[in-house]
């Protein structure tokens, strides 16, 4: 720089003459040899963006951690996460190292100037830069050529479910770096720190779920076109049954606990007993349809809370159709009582006139006999199929004509009210034995 003095005064004007630039190397105002910069003019002068570092040598390793900023949103229907995450890559590349023991923050449009690792998300469906007000980048180089080189990314990822016991599941999600295009000859992926290189999930507050626990892994991905690096971030996530059982299991318990009222109304109140049974099933058709619209597109698991809910359900129907039965056998028992008791009358009034015809006209021993006879019509309920003078055929008729009436006497409700007497222990004894088996199976196996 040099500096002369105008003609004005006060007035010194000054001009800069550029010198020089080497790479890695730049001389002070005095022109000693004390270097602070490397000189990034003349960097495609002497470095190669396209070749890696070590390029026909060693591997270059690559050190990453990560901070997770966020978990926006877990999808059950698309079977994916959302995550905004700060990812940090390190490498040593010996063509920028400087002298001297400080470390400089550059611009991050300077990426574009040199050599920086492939690395992707696997099975990221969506993701992108952030880039307000620019670029969400940062590029940081030290003395001896080690690049810190970090971005903010907002990722959506798939995560494979399995929804069997939902809502009380566990997932197990991943996030996975991998080099698209250098295999393990070139570059090496490392954790920087293990465990220790994954910040801020620990402290992620999520609507539905609790983190359990996290840990790192480093693996390899075999393809067709050789063996990649990979760097593994594995979490599990536990669901928040409780707003499931507030909004889903106590509802339907209670409409259980509802269809049990009506053993406690007599048979012949046919409008309140029809009426309880038939709310009691519409309003568990609405919950199990509420409950399966959140999930419309994975129907075809078969839920925890579907299995609750077909149990309750079937309880339910086992109440109304507990009444239907009930009431029909208490007028099937009605309608045989009435038969006997009108032909009763009949054939007293008919043994009057009989008498006083048997009076008049006949002996009592003919009437007798008449007597005798119709009572032996009227009573025989099973025919003796042992009889010599009956045919084969109508002694097999016989035969399978007395063992339907065994089998009808043996299922006919002799006492209807009786049903309800049991039905009033039964339904909730063994309603609550299902639910210790339920609530045992899916929450410890």
């Amino acid at each position: 720089t040099r500096c002369a003095q105008h003609a004005r005064p006060h007035v010194t004007v000054c001009i800069c003459v550029p010198r020089r630039c080497s790479l890695g190397h730049i001389s002070d105002l005095h022109g000693s040899d004390a270097t602070s910069l490397p000189g990034f003019e003349n960097l495609t002068m002497g470095y190669n963006k396209y070749l890696r570092p070590y390029f026909g040598g060693e591997p270059v390793q690559i050190a990453m951690s990560l901070d997770i900023a966020s978990i926006s949103s877990i999808s059950e229907s698309d079977m994916d996460y959302t995550a905004t995450i700060y990812l940090r890559q390190r490498w040593t590349d010996p063509r920028l190292v400087f002298h001297g023991n400080k470390s400089f923050t550059l611009d991050a449009r300077l990426v574009e100037l040199l050599w920086v690792p492939d690395t992707y998300i696997v099975e990221s469906k969506r993701s992108f830069l952030h880039d307000v007000t620019v670029g969400n980048r940062l590029i940081r180089l030290f003395s001896n050529g080690t690049i810190l080189y970090a971005l903010r990314i907002t990722t959506t990822v798939a995560c494979n479910m399995d929804l069997s016991k939902y809502p009380m599941d566990t997932q197990t999600c991943r996030l996975q770096l991998e080099s698209w295009g250098y295999d393990e000859n070139d570059v090496i992926f490392t954790w920087l720190r293990g465990n220790d290189s994954v910040h801020g999930i620990e402290k992620l507050r999520l609507s539905q779920y609790t983190v359990e626990r996290y840990y790192t892994l480093v693996s390899k991905s075999q393809q067709e076109t050789g063996s990649y690096p990979q760097l593994i971030l594995q979490f599990e996530l536990r669901r928040n049954v409780l707003y499931f059982i507030l909004e889903t299991y106590v509802p339907s318990t209670l409409l259980v606990m509802l269809s049990w009222v009506s053993f406690w109304i007599t048979l012949d109140s046919v409008p309140a007993r029809t009426c309880i049974g038939v709310t009691t099933v519409l309003s568990m058709t609405t919950l199990m349809i509420g409950s399966r619209s959140s999930l419309s597109k994975t129907n075809c698991f078969i839920k925890a809370i579907d299995v609750y809910l077909g149990i309750c359900f079937s309880f339910i129907f086992g109440a109304l159709v507990e009444y239907a039965v009930a009431h029909y056998s208490s007028s099937q028992k009605y309608a045989a009582k009435a038969p006997q008791e009108g032909p009763a009358n009949e054939l007293t009034k008919e043994m009057e006139e009989v008498n006083i015809t048997n009076i008049l006209n006949s002996s009592n021993t003919s009437y007798e006999r008449k007597i005798s006879f119709t009572s032996i019509e009227i009573s025989s309920d099973n025919v003796n199929c042992s009889d010599l003078t009956m045919k084969t055929h109508e002694k097999i008729k016989c035969v399978l004509r007395n063992k339907m009436h065994r089998i009808i006497g043996y299922f006919t409700i002799q006492n209807p009210s009786n049903v309800d007497h049991y039905s009033k222990l039964l339904f909730p004894l063994f309603f609550m034995l299902v639910n210790v088996f339920y609530w045992a199976y899916y929450l410890y196996f």
